[in-house]
């Protein structure tokens, strides 16, 4: 079970300079707030959990059971949601509001998007195969090669092959967390994260121990 989370959105990469003067890679994050409109008991549901929006949006965009919790508790309509299974959920209550300063620089997270897509890609994008010799005699550069025995006369399924690549859920383990900026919602974590710019992220506390 994970002790703090909260749903942002990439804003893109840039570099800085610490106090030895060394640049560093950074993503900025727009963290939230995110806003809690249900709140899930042991009593009620089986376990604690939190669900929280995230994003303003419109109301006429909503069904009528999407509206519901949001029309229930009277909170503004959100244009993500998620569930939260936090270990100090009981301290949260229906609208309040989980902001960027629940992490502080130094601490490490694990980010979760969605991967650019790639397109239809082969062996060699998708894989990183190796690829034939490139001489003009060669006839064989970046093709997959062989599929395997022929005796079974059929491919066999889980094989590394040419295929769609990327737009796929992807998680970024142990990035370090630079900055914190509360008054605009922003993490600067250093090194990269799955998505394109403006994309949904989920951002939550590392499960490595960092060792």
């Amino acid at each position: 079970m994970i002790s703090k989370a909260i749903l942002g959105k990439k804003l893109g990469m840039t570099q800085i300079f610490n106090e030895t003067g060394e640049a560093l890679p950074v993503t900025l994050i727009e963290a939230g707030p995110c806003l809690v409109i249900q709140k899930k008991t042991v009593e009620n549901d089986g376990y604690t959990a939190i669900k929280v929006g995230y994003e303003d949006i419109k109301e006429r965009t909503l069904n009528k059971p999407e509206k519901g919790e949001f029309v229930k508790n009277q909170l503004k309509f959100k244009r993500y949601i998620k569930e939260f299974k936090i270990k100090d959920a009981a301290k949260y209550n229906v609208g309040d509001e989980i902001k960027a300063d629940i992490f502080q620089p130094g601490e490490k997270v694990d980010v979760t998007g969605i991967s650019k897509g790639k397109g239809f890609a082969g062996g060699v994008k998708r894989w990183n195969f190796n690829r034939g010799p490139m001489g003009h005699g060669s006839m064989y550069h970046r093709r997959p090669g062989s599929g395997g025995a022929t005796d079974p006369a059929r491919v066999f399924k889980g094989n590394k092959r040419p295929g769609h690549m990327g737009a796929e859920k992807t998680t970024v383990q142990n990035l370090e967390i630079v900055k914190v900026i509360p008054e605009k919602n922003i993490l600067v974590v250093k090194g990269s994260v799955p998505g394109a710019k403006k994309s949904l992220l989920f951002i939550k506390n590392t499960v490595k121990s960092g060792k």
